[in-house]
């Protein structure tokens, strides 16, 4: 898909047609609800893609580096304590950011354009199912201090946030060549002398070799849809976790689905981003290089990788995000808005750990005393 053909911006008010309040999405709906009044007002022009297309790649990359971007009514704001991007209405001047918490003051030199992105995942999950889902996660977590829950129960802060968050989607084909070995088992009868009833005795044994061949070629490989964050406002270990998405709801990029909602702006430019998607390419291109090898063992001695007809997409994604402090240490917690799993770091209770340690070395030395007595 050509990125000049962007989805036409809407034209339908974000103002209820009953009371003229501004709407807000209502999560795993296909409609704006009035917070003041009550009136939905039904999301009119969104069609579901589920088979998405890509943009052509170095289009895009050109698009976004040499072409305005298109501004709109959204502006993008980095934070001065955790370095997220957040997208903001023109017309607001000060926020919270949605991952640490911290004011988000909006100075005319720290905004810069919004990019539009090509498709957006609507939340699914409410802020009360998500609610529940964090209560219930924090119920269950094994080895967690006993006051943990009643703390957090207790604490202050204002509840769940609803962040879009930015993501890069790779296609690619790749097309690699390599030079390696190919080895073929084979089996060979040897000699050898052990000592049988104190005589040193000769005996014969099957003993497997391995013979070696050079061998070099070309694989192909296609890719879709491989997923990066571009967001470096939460930690690699859980962006990655928080995936299973229902792409089966995905559509094409619509504003209203983002009202009353943050979204925060790639932090990851798309070209660092093919790199980490060139990464999660390496383990099937390995496999797909030794397969074409075959024999029963193989070594790789080097290789060389060109892609051809890379296409992107980029999708905002629902989380909703939240931390807590115990102790001292703030804990970042993730909820996946399209599944509701729940992802998080999460505080240990030592002295519980050090009962089960000493619980376990008693039963060990049990076990030995009764083992030790039988024999």
């Amino acid at each position: 898909m050509d990125q000049n053909e962007k989805t036409a911006v809407t034209e339908n008010s974000l103002n209820c047609k009953s009371c003229g309040a501004v709407l807000r999405y209502e999560p795993g709906t296909e409609e704006l609800k009035c917070s003041h009044c009550g009136a939905s007002n039904q999301i009119i022009g969104s069609e579901t893609s589920h088979d998405i297309e890509s943009y052509n790649y170095d289009e895009f990359v050109d698009y976004i580096q040499s072409a305005p971007p298109v501004s709109g009514d959204l502006q993008a704001v980095s934070c001065k304590n955790c370095g997220s991007k957040t997208t903001l209405p023109k017309n607001v001047t000060a926020d919270k950011c949605p991952f640490c918490s911290s004011p988000l003051i909006i100075e005319l030199n720290d905004t810069q354009d919004y990019v539009r992105p090509h498709y957006i995942l609507p939340f699914a999950v409410n802020q009360q199912t998500a609610t529940d889902n964090f209560k219930n996660w924090i119920k269950g977590l094994s080895f967690a201090p006993n006051d943990l829950a009643q703390k957090i129960s207790n604490s202050s802060k204002p509840p769940l946030d609803g962040v879009y968050l930015p993501f890069w989607s790779y296609d690619a084909d790749a097309f690699t060549s390599y030079d390696g070995s190919r080895g073929e088992h084979y089996w060979e009868t040897e000699t050898y002398v052990e000592e049988v009833d104190g005589e040193q005795r000769e005996m014969t044994r099957e003993v497997m070799r391995t013979s070696w061949w050079p061998v070099s070629g070309t694989v192909q490989n296609n890719f879709e849809d491989l997923l990066v964050p571009a967001s470096n406002s939460l930690p690699a270990e859980m962006l990655n976790k928080v995936g299973g998405w229902q792409f089966s709801t995905i559509v094409e990029y619509d504003e209203r689905y983002i009202s009353g909602f943050r979204a925060e702006n790639y932090q990851l430019v798309p070209q660092n981003g093919l790199e980490s998607a060139k990464k999660m390419m390496d383990a099937e291109i390995d496999g797909a290089i030794r397969d074409d090898i075959g024999g029963d063992e193989q070594q790789v001695y080097n290789s060389s990788t060109e892609l051809s007809n890379v296409g992107i997409k980029y999708l905002l994604l629902p989380v909703w995000v939240t931390s807590y402090v115990y102790k001292g240490t703030v804990y970042q917690v993730t909820i996946n808005a399209s599944t509701g799993e729940v992802h998080g770091h999460r505080p240990y209770s030592a002295m519980k750990i050090t009962v089960l340690v000493i619980a376990i070395i008693i039963i060990l030395a049990i076990l030995f005393f009764v083992f030790a007595g039988k024999g």
